[in-house]
């Protein structure tokens, strides 16, 4: 009779909620209020911005792409947004705008890749320079704050639903949307079909090219979407808007997968939460932003190492060489 062995799954949970504790437990010693009512309210505030954009950026991974054209797209889309609100379009209208924006940019990523098989960094960064761009001809670069008040974009940022803070609420309906897409229908398991190889996909009848630009344009949308959260968190829209939201989402992405085996919704929730409690803490402590700005890319250097299979493999000669002995049980 062989020995129970506990599910991988136990142990990554176990690592996940450890490195948790110990965050917490660090920036508890030398910032009390951190794990205080009212922090832990901002920090998940904080992340439900990053954790869409990083939802949205779960659909390029899983088809093996990457994106840089967020902060110019985020930029685009939340001066977008600014200037519906300024000319008083209706709520409903300036947050289809501003997400039509990113669905746009996203798309002409997606077919830049996907069709024209332009590599997807030359392409995305061109994209984000364009939309950067594009973010000023609506007020010379100037920031948007007029019918703020009135519109009820502040709202979704101060209310709560069923007891949730609506930014928190609002990310868990994209993800909740994002992982049945993703995890539970054909549509989502082509696009890891697309990302595992192309050739087969393509030989199974998947279109990849479609789902390549289906990714980038969800992507897209989700970004700008974050962008209405940040604008009604600020209470201001300006062209630097998207500047702070690149590498939160790549770490939040490639530490979620680092530590749950793969890109999936769950585990990109995971490291949002991860990266959200430490941009917290470091903003308690006053820490300048370069300095966090250099955790949060070791974090993201660590996370693609690990993700990454090629390292995986270099690592297994060496991990041969150590005995290992079989615990059996006897019945």
């Amino acid at each position: 009779m062989t020995a129970w062995r506990v599910p991988p799954i136990v142990w990554r949970l176990v690592a996940f909620v450890g490195l948790l504790v110990v965050i917490g437990a660090v920036f508890r010693s030398q910032a009390p209020a951190y794990l205080t009512s009212g922090n832990l309210h901002a920090l998940f505030r904080h992340m439900a911005i990053q954790g869409v954009v990083a939802v949205g950026l779960t659909f390029v991974i899983v088809v093996r792409h990457f994106d840089l054209s967020l902060p110019g797209v985020a930029s685009f889309g939340a001066m977008t947004l600014g200037f519906l609100i300024s000319k008083d379009a209706g709520l409903p209208v300036c947050i289809l705008g501003c997400a039509g924006i990113g669905l746009g940019c996203g798309l002409i990523s997606g077919l830049a890749v996907g069709v024209l098989r332009l590599p997807d960094v030359v392409a995305t960064i061109a994209m984000g320079s364009i939309a950067y761009g594009l973010s000023f001809i609506y007020n010379d670069g100037a920031s948007f704050s007029d019918n703020f008040f009135s519109s009820g974009i502040l709202d979704l940022n101060d209310r709560a639903y069923f007891s949730v803070d609506a930014p928190v609420f609002i990310l868990g309906m994209i993800a909740l949307g994002a992982a049945v897409v993703l995890h539970m229908t054909r549509f989502g398991q082509a696009f890891y079909a697309t990302g595992e190889n192309q050739t087969s996909a393509r030989f199974s009848g998947i279109p990849v090219r479609g789902y390549v630009a289906a990714a980038f344009a969800i992507c897209g949308a989700l970004t700008c979407l974050a962008m209405v959260l940040h604008v009604a968190s600020s209470g201001v829209a300006n062209v630097s808007s998207g500047n702070q939201i690149l590498m939160p989402a790549y770490a939040a992405v490639y530490l979620g997968a680092a530590l749950f085996g793969a890109a999936s919704v769950p585990a990109t929730l995971a490291g949002a939460l991860l990266m959200s409690a430490l941009l917290n803490g470091f903003t308690l402590l006053t820490v300048p932003y370069y300095y966090s700005d250099a955790v949060v890319s070791a974090v993201l250097m660590m996370a693609i190492a690990v993700f990454d299979p090629r390292l995986l493999a270099s690592l297994r000669p060496l991990v041969s060489l150590f005995p290992r002995k079989a615990l059996q049980r006897s019945a």
